[in-house]
C-alpha cells in the first residue's frame, strides 16, 4: 500500500487517476484520529470514503510494461474545523477493495504509518541507533538490543497519551515499581498513586527530567535515558535480594 502523489495516467482515453476515483461515489463515512504535528493539533477528522479498482498506465520509460491493476481508496474530510487544513488520501494497494469493511482496513493500515514513524524516531534520536558505528552480527546484535527497548517506549509513550490513569502494572515488572519507588523523592511518595503517568515521570526523573518543570514535555532522549539506568538498577536490586551472608 501506498500514498500517491501524482494524478497519473489510466487505461482509457484521458483518464486520470484523481478524477476518476472522485467520481465515484461516496461508499461510506469513517472517524480517524489525526494525532498532533508540528502544523496541526490533535483531532477527530471525519473522512467520506470511495473506492473502485484502477488499472494505472505505466511510466513511459517502461516502453513494454503493462498496466498496474490495483485497487483505490480515496479518504476525504468533510466539516473541517475553521482554520484546518481537510485531510485527503489517496491510497493505492494491491489488497483487494470490494466492500466498505476492506476499505476501512486498508484506511486503517495508513494511520499506522503514525505510530511506525514514533517507533523509527524512538530508535534514532531516543536510543541513537546511528550513531554505533559496529560491523555484521556485533550490529545486528546491538539492533536486536535496542528495537527491544524502541518498542517498549513506544508502547509506553502510547499509553501514556491515550490511557496515562491506567495502572503502572501494565507497562511495569513489580522489581521495575519496586525500584522507582524506592528512587522517588520523599515528598513525592505521601499522595502516590501507582498510574502510568506516574511511571513515565518516574522514568523521567532518572534520565534527568526535571520535576517542577511539570509544563515541559518530556522528551524521548530523557526517557532512554532513564528506561538504561532503571535496567541497571533493576539488576543491582535483584542481586541485591540474592546476597546471603
Amino acid at each position: 500500500m501506498v500514498r500517491a502523489a501524482h494524478n497519473r495516467c489510466l487505461s482509457g482515453e484521458n483518464s486520470h487517476l484523481w478524477e476518476y476515483v472522485i467520481s465515484q461515489k461516496v461508499q461510506c463515512i469513517k472517524e480517524v484520529e489525526l494525532p498532533q504535528t508540528k502544523k496541526r493539533k490533535a483531532r477527530t477528522a471525519t473522512l467520506e470514503i470511495r473506492f473502485c479498482p484502477v488499472s494505472i498506465k505505466p511510466p513511459s520509460r517502461f516502453k513494454n510494461g503493462g498496466n498496474f491493476d490495483i485497487y483505490a481508496v480515496y479518504a476525504r474530510e468533510i466539516n473541517v474545523p475553521h482554520d484546518c487544513e481537510p485531510v485527503e488520501w489517496m491510497l493505492l494497494t494491491t489488497e483487494s477493495v470490494k466492500t466498505q469493511q476492506d476499505a476501512e482496513t486498508i484506511l486503517r493500515w495508513y494511520t499506522y504509518r503514525w505510530r511506525v514513524e514514533e517507533y523509527h524516531k524512538i530508535l534514532k534520536s531516543g536510543c541513537k541507533a546511528e550513531s554505533y558505528r559496529f560491523s555484521g552480527e556485533s550490529m545486528s546484535a546491538m539492533l536486536g538490543f535496542l528495537t527491544v527497548i524502541a518498542a517498549q517506549l513506544l508502547r509506553m509513550t502510547y499509553l501514556h497519551r491515550t490511557s496515562p490513569q491506567n495502572s503502572a502494572t501494565e507497562v511495569l515488572t513489580k522489581t521495575q515499581m519496586d525500584v522507582l519507588i524506592a528512587s522517588s523523592p520523599p515528598k513525592l511518595k505521601k499522595e502516590m498513586e501507582f498510574t502510568i503517568d506516574w511511571a513515565i515521570r518516574a522514568i523521567a526523573r532518572l534520565g534527568g527530567y526535571l520535576e517542577h518543570r511539570k509544563n515541559s514535555a518530556i522528551g524521548i532522549q530523557v526517557l532512554w535515558r532513564g528506561w538504561l539506568e532503571l535496567e541497571t538498577l533493576c539488576q543491582g536490586w535483584v542481586l541485591r535480594s540474592k546476597l546471603h551472608y
